[in-house]
């Protein structure tokens, strides 16, 4: 059996989102303990869905599989609350062996507990499942509520981390038709991603015709993100929105050149008040 220091390595590692997290955490759950099958499901109170699984000698789940919620072993596991949920066999056990799903697996153990969002609401579930019978110490069973809580951890900071985003790149109306999009500090590529997603959808739901891109802001990023950024602009174009760019320093334009972008086929102003003025509007301070 693998040292406490074994599992305690993912604390150093740094997980770029949720699906990272579950996957590195299933792999090592993996590795330490004999069971066929570790998965992480999501449940929205009426399906529950396999987002991410580990199968060892036999398939027995797939990522995508979805089923009634009500019909699951994850369900017992919510329905016991925080703690460790293990169930030898699910052939024996008074809730389990009604279910449905044991009738298809025919015979063995399952263990489940639930993840959390910070304000209390279930995300899903975190389990073990195997057609042969296991059992678990109470360290085995501690190690899958450290990695519950880790998961917990880690939706958190997903949800944090999109807020920002989201703060960091506001889609603001001026008017029917016309929204500045500011967008501001250091700029990578999972950035632009999500700034190109909430742009598009943004738009549409606001009937825009024009948004100003003001790229003032912009405190620091590479020559692919210059390339990716002007895709936004690009984007904007075909879907028929016309994209200005305000705020373009000096810098930017060099890495766009280095990156083989001709910002001369971009409209292009100094600034936000230029480029309300080429567009029809004037601004008086009353």
């Amino acid at each position: 059996m693998n040292s406490p220091s074994d599992y305690n390595r993912l604390a150093l590692h740094r997980f770029k989102n949720f699906d990272e997290a579950a996957e590195s955490i299933l792999h090592t759950i993996s590795e330490l303990l004999d069971i066929n099958t570790l998965f992480i499901a999501k449940n929205d109170s009426s399906t529950n869905e396999i987002v991410k699984v580990v199968n060892k000698n036999e398939t027995l789940l797939n990522e995508g599989d979805s089923s009634p919620f009500k019909d699951t072993f994850c369900k017992l596991s919510v329905d016991h609350g925080k703690g460790v949920l293990l169930i030898p066999d699910i052939t024996q056990n008074e809730q389990s062996k009604e279910l449905n799903v044991t009738e298809t697996f025919g015979r063995g153990s399952f263990v489940g507990v639930p993840i959390y969002y910070e304000d209390g609401r279930n995300y899903g579930t975190i389990c073990g499942l195997d057609t042969n019978y296991f059992d678990l110490s109470e360290r085995d069973k501690r190690l899958f509520q450290t990695m519950s809580s880790l998961l917990s951890y880690v939706l958190e900071l997903d949800e944090a981390t999109k807020q920002i985003e989201d703060l960091s790149a506001p889609l603001v109306p001026i008017t029917k038709g016309v929204a500045i999009l500011p967008i501001i500090g250091n700029i990578d590529l999972n950035r632009v991603e999500r700034i190109t997603e909430l742009t598009l959808l943004k738009s549409q739901q606001l009937s825009l015709d024009t948004i100003l891109i003001d790229l003032s802001g912009i405190t620091r990023m590479n020559d692919e993100v210059v390339t990716y950024l002007m895709r936004i602009v690009d984007l904007l174009d075909l879907v028929g929105i016309i994209p200005i760019l305000t705020g373009l320093r000096p810098e930017t334009a060099m890495q766009a050149i280095r990156s083989h972008v001709d910002v001369n086929q971009f409209q292009i102003e100094s600034t936000v008040e230029s480029a309300l003025n080429k567009i029809g509007f004037e601004l008086h301070r009353k």
